[in-house]
């Protein structure tokens, strides 16, 4: 894919870092001159020193052939404003916008941002999931705010432990995406056993996670 990033701060360089090792080609939109040096000295990615609020900036960073703009500025004016442009202007398929407070991510879903970014709430997620020894954490919603990625911890006593995922009746419009048994990530398809202890990372409607957690965990 190519992916265009607005923002080299410390989010933008990992998050470029880690596309580019994946074989995506990237393109980076900056205003900090010095920041745009470094990156052209570490990454084979075409840095852009500009405005990424500026349409002609972002045509000279390749968004008309961008399949998803990730604005990850520290302003979160200027990630709404790029996501919007994206969309709205030059028809990128997927827009990604890092939220920086709280308060603003229902407006990012609002104005059409695909997925607005809280890296505030998902975080504050996870503590509190060390905290309660929860089954379940909701970490992200998007597409204005219909879809979910929940995790679930299935316990010794679920009801779908040594069942094969072909065998279990899940929510409508509800996938699992992967399973994290210890160390090993297990993409999961329908001859796929679930053990005690798995971590489930699923894809499901808002409003359908107290069904999910109730298949997968046996409780509401």
């Amino acid at each position: 894919m190519y992916i265009l990033i607005v923002g080299a701060g410390k989010v933008g360089y990992f998050l470029a870092r880690q596309l580019v090792a994946s074989q995506h080609t990237i393109s980076i939109v900056e205003k900090d001159r010095g920041l745009c040096e470094e990156l052209a000295k570490e990454l084979e990615v075409l840095v852009i020193n500009g405005d990424g609020c500026d349409p002609k900036i972002l045509e000279e960073a390749g968004i008309e052939r961008a399949d998803v703009v990730a604005a990850v500025t520290g302003d979160d004016e200027d990630n709404l404003i790029i996501c919007q442009l994206a969309k709205e202007k030059f028809n990128v398929r997927r827009a990604v916008g890092r939220v920086n407070n709280p308060d603003n991510e229902h407006t990012f879903a609002e104005l059409g941002v695909d997925v607005p970014v809280d890296s505030t709430k998902i975080i504050a997620k996870i503590i509190e999931e060390e905290v309660s020894f929860s089954d379940f954490v909701s970490l992200l919603s998007f597409k204005r705010g219909k879809l979910a990625i929940v995790r679930v911890d299935l316990p010794k006593d679920s009801p779908v432990i040594n069942k094969q995922l072909k065998d279990i009746q899940l929510p409508a419009d509800s996938v699992l995406v992967s399973i994290l048994r210890q160390e090993e990530v297990i993409v999961p398809k329908g001859e796929t056993v679930l053990k005690a202890g798995d971590d489930i990372i699923a894809l499901t409607l808002v409003g359908n996670e107290p069904q999910l957690l109730s298949i997968l965990v046996g409780k509401l």
